[in-house]
């Protein structure tokens, strides 16, 4: 019966469905990143064997999965992250935000010191480089008084990447979130800390002391959540 079932499967699977699998394979052989960008349409329906429009629907529906992006004026691109949503978590529908940045910053404080630590032991000269841009992003956001979410999440999930680990660049939503939610209730509070901060987790990173990224890393975490105790203790309204 199982058997029968997966034969189904296989055999009701639609053409754009196909193609989009087709497409997926291509760009995993290919290793393709988002620097790239996807053979024309032309080109995958001869390399593909179907019609145009079977591969517009293809497309589309990697697309919707966040394996593709259409950037207008330039063509077809592999996002940043292929697979990956934004919210994965569905943590923006959650009833009561500011218990939700708390029970981040509790998963943060296991998780991120470990991550630190790893990067400082394995990071190469180039994921180093790539770190003190994103550090230099971030001061340079928060100098010009700009919202500077982004730039600190490029900051996080270039020391993710740091670590060598496959999966750990996976959990970025999770720190992406509690990022952006914490910027947003605690914004005019935490400037100089995410500057001082920052600076000292990238000089133990790039110093290799593991134990010392570690520490920088739960120092910066547990700051975070003294100011969201403080927001919470205010009074609605209150400066």
């Amino acid at each position: 019966m199982e058997t029968h079932f997966e034969a189904i499967n296989i055999n009701e699977a639609s053409l754009p469905e196909r193609t989009a699998k087709q497409i997926s394979k291509l760009i995993m052989e290919q290793h393709l990143t988002s620097e790239d960008r996807l053979p024309s349409e032309f080109e995958l329906a001869e390399l593909l064997n179907v019609g145009r429009g079977t591969i517009r629907e293809g497309v589309k529906l990697l697309v919707a999965r966040n394996v593709l992006e259409v950037r207008r004026g330039k063509g077809t691109y592999i996002t940043q992250n292929p697979g990956e949503i934004p919210d994965p978590l569905g943590f923006t529908y959650c009833p009561d935000q500011l218990r939700l940045a708390m029970d981040l910053l509790e998963i943060r404080a296991q998780m991120e010191p470990w991550v630190a630590k790893t990067a400082a032991e394995r990071a190469t000269e180039d994921n180093l480089k790539a770190l003190r841009e994103t550090c230099a992003m971030v001061e340079q956001d928060i100098l010009n008084e700009q919202d500077h979410s982004q730039s600190d999440v490029r900051y996080h999930t270039a020391i993710a990447t740091c670590t060598q680990n496959l999966v750990v660049p996976k959990l970025i939503p999770i720190i992406t979130h509690a990022i952006k939610l914490f910027v947003s209730l605690t914004e005019r509070r935490l400037k100089m800390e995410t500057l001082v901060g920052h600076r000292e987790i990238l000089d133990a990173i790039c110093s290799k002391d593991g134990e010392r990224a570690a520490n920088a890393m739960g120092q910066h975490i547990e700051y975070n959540r003294v100011m969201l105790e403080e927001y919470r203790r205010e009074p609605p309204g209150g400066e």
